[in-house]
C-alpha cells in the first residue's frame, strides 16, 4: 500500500507535520536532515512542492522519501527530486519504492541523491533504469570529520596550523555564544558580505529567518563569534541521527589573527558531540578524487575550491556520495531537459 503525505507550511515548534515519517527517518541508519518534513516545508516556500511518498505495511513505513516537484519550463512536466533519501527497510523494496513515486507525482522524471550508501544497502541504480546525471543539486563530494573520541584525539588528527589557529582561537577574547532568532540580521548582513567577497550567491534574509524558525532549537543552532560587540564569525549547525551538518556560514576580515572561524567551528564540533553525534560533515568540497584536490587547492579559488583549503585541516575524511542519477518516465521531456542543460554548459 502507498501512502502520500502533504506537508503543511508552518514556522514554530508546533507545527502539522508528518511525526510518523520523520520518526521512519530519524530511526534509519542513512538518516539525513533533507529528508525530514520540514524540509519540506522550508522548500515549499522557495519555489518548490513537496510530498512525502511512502510504503506501508500493516500502517507501518517500510520505505518511502521526502520528494520536491519543480515544475518544468513551457509546461513540459515535473521533474521529482529526492536530496539524501530515500530509506527503506530492505534493499528490496526501492524499486517499489520509485514506481510510487511516479504513480503519486505524475512526475516527467526522477532525479535522485541518495547520498553516501552503505555496501548493500541497496541495489544498483543501472539495474532500476537509473542513468548518472550531468546536473548535481547537493554537492557530491565532501569531507567528515569523526568527533566520537576526546578532544585530544580529534586535535591529533588535525594538520598543525589548524590545530594552533583553534587555540588561539580559545585563547583569546572572543565570545561564542548559541544566537537567538534577533541575531538573523547581523547572520544575514555578514553572510551578504561574505558572498561578496568569496563570488558566491546568498540566501534572502526570508530564507535564513524559515530555517531557523523549522530547525531551532530542535534541529540546529545559530552559533555566533564576537569580540567588543563586533560579529566576527557565524554558522549554521544542524544535527540528526549520529550526523551534524555545517550548512550556512559567514565570517568577517576584521580581526584575521583572533581565528574566529576555527574558534566556531570547534564549539560546532562540542555540540554536535552534546547531541550524541559521531560525525560532523563540512558540506562539500569541489567534486574531485583527493589526489587531484591536494594537487590543486594551492592554485584554485574557483567554486568550493576556496573552502577546501580550509577544511582540509581538520582531520576529517574526503568522501564521495553517490552523486547524482535520473530516472527518465516520459523519454522525450528527458531528452529536452538534458539538451537545455548541455546549452547551458
Amino acid at each position: 500500500m502507498t501512502a502520500t503525505r502533504e506537508i503543511a507550511m508552518a514556522s514554530d515548534s508546533n507545527c502539522s507535520e508528518s511525526a510518523d515519517w520523520d520518526d521512519f527517518v530519524q530511526s534509519h541508519p542513512r538518516a539525513h536532515l533533507l529528508q525530514l518534513s520540514r524540509w519540506g516545508m522550508l522548500k515549499q516556500k522557495f519555489g518548490w512542492d513537496a510530498r512525502i511518498v511512502t510504503l506501508n505495511d500493516n500502517d507501518r513505513i517500510c520505505a518511502g522519501a521526502l520528494v520536491l516537484l519543480k515544475q518544468l519550463p513551457i509546461f513540459a512536466g515535473k521533474m521529482a527530486y529526492v536530496p539524501m533519501g530515500g530509506f527503506a527497510s530492505a534493499p528490496t523494496e526501492y524499486e517499489a519504492l520509485w514506481f510510487a513515486i511516479r504513480r503519486e507525482t505524475g512526475a516527467a522524471f526522477l532525479k535522485l541523491e541518495p547520498g553516501c550508501l552503505p555496501s548493500g544497502d541497496a541495489p544498483g541504480l543501472e539495474s532500476m533504469g537509473f542513468k548518472p546525471s550531468p546536473q548535481t543539486i547537493q554537492p557530491a563530494t565532501t569531507i567528515i570529520v569523526d568527533i566520537a573520541a576526546d578532544d585530544d584525539a580529534i586535535l591529533s588528527r588535525m594538520n598543525q596550523g589548524t590545530r594552533r589557529k583553534i587555540r588561539k582561537s580559545l585563547a583569546g577574547d572572543i565570545i561564542y555564544k548559541v544566537g537567538e532568532r534577533a541575531d538573523l540580521a547581523d547572520f544575514v548582513g555578514l553572510a551578504q558580505q561574505t558572498g561578496a567577497r568569496n563570488a558566491f550567491g546568498v540566501h534572502s534574509a526570508a530564507y535564513f529567518e524559515t530555517v531557523y524558525d523549522l530547525f531551532m532549537p530542535r534541529y540546529g543552532a545559530l552559533l555566533l563569534a564576537e569580540h567588543d560587540g563586533e560579529l566576527l564569525a557565524a554558522i549554521m549547525v544542524f544535527a540528526l541521527g549520529d550526523t551534524a551538518w555545517y550548512l550556512y556560514g559567514a565570517s568577517s576580515r576584521a580581526h584575521s589573527k583572533l581565528y574566529a572561524t576555527y574558534g566556531i567551528q570547534w564549539r560546532a564540533m562540542q555540540w554536535a558531540k552534546q547531541r550524541g553525534c559521531r560525525y560532523y560533515d563540512f558540506w562539500g568540497v569541489p567534486d574531485c578524487d583527493e589526489s587531484t584536490l591536494e594537487a590543486q587547492f594551492k592554485t584554485r579559488s574557483d567554486g568550493l575550491w576556496g573552502v577546501y583549503g580550509f577544511k582540509r585541516g581538520w582531520g576529517g575524511i574526503v568522501r564521495r556520495s553517490l552523486g547524482a542519477w535520473d530516472l527518465a518516465w516520459n523519454p522525450l521531456v528527458y531528452q529536452a531537459y538534458r539538451a537545455a542543460l548541455k546549452l547551458r554548459g
